[in-house]
C-alpha cells in the first residue's frame, strides 16, 4: 500500500484515482499521521454499504404516525 503527504496527494490527485481504479489503496498522512485513504470502490462499499434501502424499510415498518402540534402561542416582540 502506498503512502503519501497531503501536498503530493493534491498534486497527483487525477493518479490516485487511477490506482484505486486499478485495485490499489493508498494512504493520505498529514503530519505524518494517516488521516485518509483512496480505496478502490469495491473496497468502500464493503466499509459502507448503500443504507438508503434500509432506512427507507424503517421508516415503512414504522407501526404509527408522529402527531406534532405547533405551538400557536405569540412570539415576543423585538425592534430591527
Amino acid at each position: 500500500m502506498k503512502t503519501m503527504q497531503v501536498r503530493e496527494a493534491k498534486a497527483s490527485f487525477s493518479a490516485l484515482v487511477e490506482a484505486a481504479e486499478n485495485g490499489e489503496p493508498t494512504i493520505i498522512t498529514k503530519h505524518g499521521k494517516p488521516a485518509a485513504a483512496v480505496v478502490p470502490i469495491e473496497e468502500a462499499r464493503k466499509l459502507y454499504p448503500d443504507r438508503n434501502d434500509a432506512f427507507i424499510d424503517f421508516l415503512l415498518k414504522y407501526p404509527g404516525g408522529i402527531e406534532l402540534e405547533r405551538d400557536q402561542s405569540i412570539l415576543r416582540d423585538f425592534d430591527f
